[in-house]
């Protein structure tokens, strides 16, 4: 059966987090979803776009196996003042799917009230932020799988955090 993600991202995201994820999910024979607030079509960090094929208005948890949300410091501090996203990242873990974040995505899972007690990474200079939300901030460590969070610090990473995501769904 086919799985269904959705990579939930806005402006300044960071271009090689964005689109290694994308590809690689189509490779795996993922269907596909980019959701922007307003269905906007948004620019990296050195203008790769994201064109969006859905609003971040219609995003709903039943419709999703994952949900992937990118680094670079300006998109998540977008993202994260969604409502709608934030509701959504939520739902996505009460009915344990999966979500997965990279760099300062996890500003997002900080958002939404999802770490407490959760075991993740992210990009270093956010270690406090996932520290006080009450995570256990693993460092220096490629990639953290936390039963259907996973978590990994940079693009760097990339190879080991698709795989992680890819090998959850093979279990």
């Amino acid at each position: 059966m086919k799985k269904h993600a959705v990579i939930i991202t806005g402006p300044g995201f960071q271009d090689e987090e964005y689109v290694y994820p994308y590809y690689r999910l189509l490779e795996a024979d993922f269907s596909v979803e980019v959701a922007t607030k307003d269905g906007a079509v948004v620019y990296g960090k050195y203008g790769v776009p994201a064109r969006a094929t859905m609003n971040t208005k219609d995003l709903n948890a039943d419709n999703f196996d994952l949900v992937l949300l990118p680094g670079g410091f300006e998109a998540p501090d977008r993202v994260r003042l969604i409502p709608e996203v934030l509701e959504f990242v939520k739902d996505m873990n009460e009915q344990n799917k999966l979500v997965a974040a990279i760099c300062h995505g996890p500003w997002i899972l900080i958002s939404a009230g999802i770490t407490k007690g959760r075991k993740m990474t992210a990009y270093w200079s956010i270690e406090a932020d996932v520290r006080n939300s009450g995570a256990d901030y693993q460092h220096k460590i490629p990639v953290v799988i936390d039963g259907n969070l996973i978590t990994s610090p940079h693009y760097n990473n990339n190879g080991d955090f698709m795989k992680a995501i890819i090998d959850y769904f093979d279990k």
